[in-house]
């Protein structure tokens, strides 16, 4: 069974390098976008949500450094920063800021798809044939289909991803701004009670009383929890 592709975003002005890249990994299962600068990175950040993102330092508009600073304030997504800047305080404070691995330029195709892997295994390993589920609801990440007692539920886009990510977190209150990051995108402008009219329509979908959830559960002041005593 295939998982379902993982969304990676490439910021990086070496267009011709990033083209090479986007290739690379679109012909071993990724979807990829490509940004050549601060600006238009925002934008995407703001319109998808990611999986991963491959991060440049030296951009025309600003540092890959400032653009991990200010996703760590909305996003936990993996980030790998790839520059030729060789300092080794550079490499320190791509960690410090939040990020998860550094590659110094030039590096092979190989070695890239190899971090990009890891990377990915450590931080969606748990679903690793593309099934995810809950009481008698069965999700299946690949075809982007649900099954709640044999029969199958037709959900949203908006709303699939919403009940993934809350699987992915089972039993773990996950809060507003993150949820809404990883649905929505990192710097997207959607307001809480977006995300609350999508949670009571899962609710209306999935549970045998929305009006009194046994799964999909409000955490006051917090945000929201998938419980499963499983």
């Amino acid at each position: 069974m295939t998982v379902e592709k993982k969304r990676i975003l490439i910021v990086d002005d070496e267009q011709e390098l990033s083209g090479i890249i986007a290739e690379m990994l679109a012909g071993c299962g990724y979807d990829t976008d490509t940004a050549a600068d601060s600006e238009h990175a925002y934008s995407l950040l703001g319109q998808k949500n990611y999986h991963l993102i491959l991060l440049d330092i030296n951009l025309p508009d600003g540092t890959g450094f400032e653009i991990c600073r200010q996703l760590r304030e909305a996003s936990h997504v993996p980030v790998i920063f790839a520059s030729a800047r060789t300092a080794e305080d550079d490499r320190i404070n791509s960690f410090d800021i939040g990020g998860d691995d550094y590659l110094q330029k030039p590096y092979s195709m190989k070695e890239l798809l190899s971090r990009v892997n890891a990377l990915m295994r450590r931080a969606y390993g748990g679903e690793v044939d593309g099934s995810l589920g809950f009481g008698d609801v069965k999700i299946n990440t690949a075809s982007r289909t649900v099954i709640k007692g044999g029969r199958n539920v037709a959900l949203a886009q908006r709303e699939f991803d919403l009940l993934c990510c809350l699987c992915r977190n089972k039993n773990t209150a996950v809060p507003k701004d993150k949820l809404i990051s990883e649905v929505w995108g990192a710097f997207s402008e959607v307001e809480p009670s977006t995300l609350t009219v999508h949670i009571r329509w899962l609710r209306e979908k999935l549970e045998d009383d929305p009006a009194a959830p046994v799964y999909i559960k409000t955490v006051w002041r917090l945000g929201y929890m998938l419980e499963d005593g499983k």
